[in-house]
């Protein structure tokens, strides 16, 4: 091989631009005794593949890899067959989960791969890069990990043994935190899960392995030091060992920068009272948490094999929340053995009656090498040949049914995750036996209106809803559910201008008595201390005062049900002050 040039190139393609790969990262630290002979490149499953091809070809690599996964194996193959045409002597290999099983089925099936890699790259890359550059003298068939390609032959050998983190270095250098300045960064501070749910990679794996609190320190010391935006554990389980979980959260209490968010997966039912009074003394926003309910049906948890209480974990769910300082996302999964439509309605509401910060509804893939997979006939389950292996239908869930809770999905996105609709959808739901009556109404709505098929900018959101219920509920007071998209309009913004729709008529006695609260100082003493040393004109443009018919504060504040109370309002829209959690502004009742 040519010693002077960088003949190993490494790709990625993320979903998105914002993600980074950590497992390029990992490989190209580890073997960073070669780093004069290794380059990485990061794209994207949106960007066109002449794109893509036409960098790589630039090149000129003599081994090209690509870190699969199941949102852009099917991508990767269609370059792969190219880059065999264009450069018909370059090594190509293949790596990452979802070549990781079937490995000889995937050399079969693309005659133009020869190797991939199974299981963990970090040693199998370092000890094929020996091979390359014959740094020892061995044959392929002496490195553990691989499948490969010789003559017409295909061989696998052994299994990688688990490697200790602590040989992998850190993956971040000065000029990578530079570069991902405006992307996700991703820290793994263990490897494996001690639970064996069927749908989950992890599941194969034998126990957890953990780099040492030492390490995790002086990594999170990096992050820290450099205040990146956002760093996300991709740790399976990142509380499964409750003391060692305590002590990096303790870390990161006492090192807090005031930046930095860290975004971790966890398993709320296994956190005990000492973990959640020490979580509810955590800066606003420093931590987020992704915990996967999955469903609430003790059937369907039993033929997982997932362990959870979720009367035990809707009680610590609760308690975050009434913290107020900690963005709680609760994960859902359609199309598991023993629900039906009927049954996934029941695990919606009870996920939604928790009202957390964001409510992911997804759907059942079955990944290769999982147990559900493997038991596909047994619990009757239908999926797509190609990746992601989606889910088509099982036993007691149809095709139609589950289209119908993709738009349920789209409708949740929209009207929920996105924080924009918080009140209108409560009032809303007032109207209806229980949230998913709702979101399914108006999923249904949608879809006649053929509003799936169009992009709409937000304002166009608020109005669509309006119809909505102008139709479903003809007899209602529709002034009422008006007022109510006005008020979360204006939590999330200060609007310049209303659609014809939301615009209220004011007198000019009102309008007066506005322009002279900015004025009084007195009253911005008490409702803007904060801005006593701005001009009116500069708290003008800060703040905003509404004037409603009904008392929407009182409504929200108390958590009231059914109709606020009719009275007029004057509501005050703080927008240099929002909710840590929910980013709205803050609001009050004000006298004018």
């Amino acid at each position: 091989m040519n010693k002077t040039t960088k003949d190993i190139l490494l790709v990625a393609l993320n979903a998105k631009f914002i993600h980074s790969s950590l497992a390029l990262r990992s490989l190209r630290t580890y073997c960073s005794k070669y780093k004069d002979k290794l380059d990485m490149e990061e794209y994207t499953i949106n960007h066109h593949s002449d794109f893509i091809l036409r960098e790589i070809f630039k090149k000129q690599p003599k081994v090209v890899g690509f870190s699969c996964y199941i949102w852009n194996i099917e991508y990767i193959l269609s370059l792969t067959s190219i880059i065999r045409q264009v450069l018909p002597d370059t090594l190509i290999f293949l790596g990452g989960p979802e070549v990781s099983y079937d490995s000889v089925e995937w050399m079969q099936k693309n005659p133009e791969l020869n190797l991939i890699i199974k299981g963990e790259g970090e040693q199998t890359l370092y000890e094929l890069l020996q091979y390359f550059y014959k740094k020892e003298k061995r044959s392929l068939s002496d490195i553990a990990g691989i499948c490969y390609r010789e003559g017409d032959n295909i061989y696998e050998t052994d299994p990688r043994p688990p490697i200790d983190l602590n040989q992998i270095p850190f993956v971040y250098d000065e000029d990578e935190f530079k570069q991902l300045e405006n992307r996700i960064i991703y820290y793994e501070s263990s490897r494996g899960c001690p639970y064996q749910c069927q749908y989950c990679l992890s599941s194969i794996e034998q126990g957890v392995r953990y780099l040492s609190l030492e390490r995790v320190f002086a990594d999170l010391k990096q992050f820290l030091d450099h205040k990146v935006k956002q760093v996300k554990f991709v740790d399976r389980t990142f509380n499964c060992n409750p003391k060692r979980s305590l002590a990096i959260w303790q870390y990161l209490k006492e090192h807090d920068n005031g930046i930095t968010n860290f975004h971790f997966e966890i398993s709320a039912d296994i956190l005990d009272d000492t973990m959640l009074e020490f979580l509810s003394t955590i800066r606003p926003r420093q931590f987020q948490f992704e915990i996967g309910v999955q469903s609430t049906h003790s059937k369907t948890i039993e033929y997982v094999k997932r362990k959870m209480d979720f009367e035990e974990l809707s009680e610590i769910v609760k308690t975050i929340k009434r913290g107020q300082n900690i963005h709680q996302h609760l994960d859902l999964i359609a199309g598991l053995p023993g629900e039906g439509y009927e049954r996934f309605k029941q695990s919606f509401n009870d996920v939604y009656h928790l009202q957390p910060e964001k409510l992911q509804l997804g759907f059942l893939k079955l990944l290769r090498g999982s147990g559900l997979r493997r038991d596909s006939e047994k619990y009757g389950l239908l999926y797509q040949q190609k990746a992601p292996y989606e889910i088509l239908s099982t036993s007691e869930l149809s095709y139609k049914e589950l289209l119908q809770l993709k738009m349920v999905e789209e409708m949740v996105e929209i009207y929920y995750n996105g924080g924009k609709f918080l009140n209108s959808m409560r009032y809303l739901a007032f109207y209806f036996p229980n949230p998913f009556a709702m979101y399914e109404a108006l999923a249904i709505y949608w879809e006649k209106q053929y509003y799936h098929a169009i992009q709409h900018n937000k304002y166009r959101l608020y109005e669509i809803v309006l119809e909505f219920f102008k139709q479903e509920f003809p007899q209602a007071n529709h002034q009422i559910f008006r007022e109510v998209l006005i008020l979360d309009m204006y939590l999330q913004e200060n609007v310049k201008s209303l659609p014809k729709w939301g615009i209220t008529p004011i007198s000019q006695e009102e309008k007066q008595k506005i322009r002279e609260f900015f004025r009084d100082d007195n009253k911005i003493q008490i409702y803007l201390p904060k801005l006593k040393n701005y001009t009116s004109k500069q708290i003008g443009r800060r703040i905003h005062i509404e004037i409603f018919q009904h008392d929407w504060i009182e409504w929200m504040v108390f958590q009231q049900e059914g109709q606020p109370i009719e009275r007029k309002t004057p509501v005050l829209f703080n927008y240099s002050e929002r909710n840590p959690i929910l980013g709205q502004a803050k609001s009050c009742k004000v006298p004018l």
